[in-house]
């Protein structure tokens, strides 16, 4: 049994590609591999098998390996509520709301949790594929580190030292990062991985051979940069888009402080006949034929921002002009009549007024509700699958006229009477293509093309194991592996 962790010298150098693409390497090869991250700051997340609450990168690599998404691989997420402070959520489970400071008195404990679960993963896999996050040279984080080298020199894995060269600075920021290692740490490093090179290698090889002379360590490749290539994102939206066609569907989200699982988008932005837009902070919202409120891990405070920038307005003169409006959980909140926080679970205990188009209010309470469900699109009767993470329970009369029968019985989200509005607390609906082409039609989109959004992502898994068996040293790779 081995474990192999991949860190990066800067966030968004590649970590979650490379372990995605690793992993689903070595599953070709017919090794049991499974993804870990100790721990994940991201507002980002998925539901598991055993109904806990991961980061959504672990889960497009569980889906790399083939695995059902599990609470091992994330074993500590921590979801920002605000600039200092975030929901601390263990093997799983929220267990509770801590600042920055606190939290690094907390991490200790933290730690016995990662290495509970490393332990279990190893004891059932061949390789343990780990990631790590942000930098392992943040010198203000390095006491009690449980993300990087905390956790390597803990479970005593090999690590290699991936940078982004599109950044610019490579070399700096592969030595600096080593330099501001501990001897036993550098001596951890085995390898560095250069991502999103454009150009001739051919003129990176000087480079790459310096690299090599100054640290004694070995280039294990040089991935190329690939311009449409597509994996959740982590945290940072991703706005890329390409393809489209003539006939487009125009799509507007407002981009609020604390958007939860913008990742939501991801299927509309890769559609051809949608014009994705998201709206910053000062923009108006422009023309549109769908205004979709996302999710949110501070609602009312998100929805005071809303309302700051004249978007409130703006959602008003859309649906005037005969728009259509979308909330997903927190946007779903956002929509009704009131908002109520009594235990001050996302920031001041109090109650805020809704936007007022659907009649309910919502209340947020201490347990929260985490599911995979399945079920039926009141629009067309269309299948779709989602799944739900929130604390707040909606109650009122705009209920009974759902926007999703479930399987398990219940109903899901409201539809307004003059169809104009649906608000529903299912995340990843647009994921399923029946879901996302009903949806389309009635934003007003005439003549839907299907689109099958996992065979989309999972295209992409694949190219990014092509791309590790033709530009990284695979033998090297399957050494460190334990192979």
């Amino acid at each position: 049994m081995s474990t192999l962790m991949v860190q990066g010298t800067t966030s968004d150098a590649g970590k979650s590609t490379l372990v995605t693409a690793l992993c689903r390497w070595l599953l070709r090869q017919g090794v049991s591999v499974v993804p870990f991250k100790p721990q994940n700051m991201a507002l980002n997340s998925a539901v598991t098998a055993d109904g806990g609450e991961i980061g959504r990168a672990q889960a497009v690599q569980a889906q790399a390996a083939n695995l059902a998404p599990h609470t091992d691989m994330n074993p500590v997420l921590l979801k920002p509520n605000s600039d200092t402070g975030s929901q601390v959520i263990i093997h799983g489970r929220a267990v509770t709301s801590m600042n920055a400071v606190a939290y690094h008195d907390y991490k200790a404990i933290a730690m016995q949790a990662v290495l509970a679960s490393h332990e279990r993963l190893k004891g059932a896999y061949q390789v343990v594929m780990v990631e790590g996050a942000g930098s392992p040279a943040e010198i203000n984080l390095r006491a009690g580190d449980i993300a990087n080298m905390g956790f390597a020199e803990a479970v005593d894995c090999p690590v290699l030292l991936i940078a982004d060269i599109n950044r610019g600075g490579v070399f700096a920021h592969l030595v600096g990062t080593l330099e501001l290692l501990s001897p036993s740490e550098q001596a951890r490093v085995k390898g560095f991985i250069i991502n999103r090179f454009r150009g001739d290698l051919a003129l990176l090889q000087p480079g790459l051979d310096w690299l090599e002379a100054r640290t004694g360590k070995p280039v294990i490749g040089v991935l190329p940069y690939v311009m449409d290539l597509h994996l959740e994102a982590e945290d940072g939206i991703d706005q890329r888009q390409a393809g489209k066609v003539e006939q487009l569907l125009k799509v507007v989200v407002p981009v609020l402080p604390r958007i939860s699982n913008h990742t939501d988008f991801d299927p509309l932005r890769l559609h051809p006949q949608v014009d994705l837009q998201f709206i910053g902070p000062g923009q108006a919202i422009p023309a549109a034929d769908l205004i979709i409120l996302p999710g949110s891990k501070s609602v009312r405070g998100d929805l005071a921002y809303l309302r700051g920038n004249g978007w409130e307005q703006a959602l008003a003169r859309h649906l005037r002009y005969g728009g259509k409006v979308l909330g997903i959980c927190g946007g779903l909140q956002m929509l009704g009549e009131q908002l109520h926080d009594p235990l001050g679970l996302e920031g001041a205990a109090g109650s805020s007024p809704g936007l007022g188009l659907l009649a309910f209010e919502t209340v947020l309470e201490e347990e929260k509700q985490l599911r995979n469900v399945s079920g039926r699109l009141t629009l067309e009767n269309a299948a779709v699958s989602g799944y739900e993470i929130h604390a707040g329970v909606t109650r009122g009369p705009a209920l009974e006229q759902a926007a999703v029968q479930l399987d398990d019985g219940r109903r899901d989200g409201a539809l307004s009477a003059d169809g104009q509005i649906l608000g529903t607390y299912l995340h990843g609906l647009f994921e399923t293509p029946a879901a996302c082409s009903a949806l389309l039609r009635w934003a007003g989109l005439e003549a839907v093309q299907e689109v099958d959004y996992h065979a989309l992502r999972e295209r992409d898994i694949e190219r990014l194991a092509d791309l590790v068996e033709n530009h990284l040293d695979t033998a090297a790779l399957r050494r460190l592996c334990g192979l």
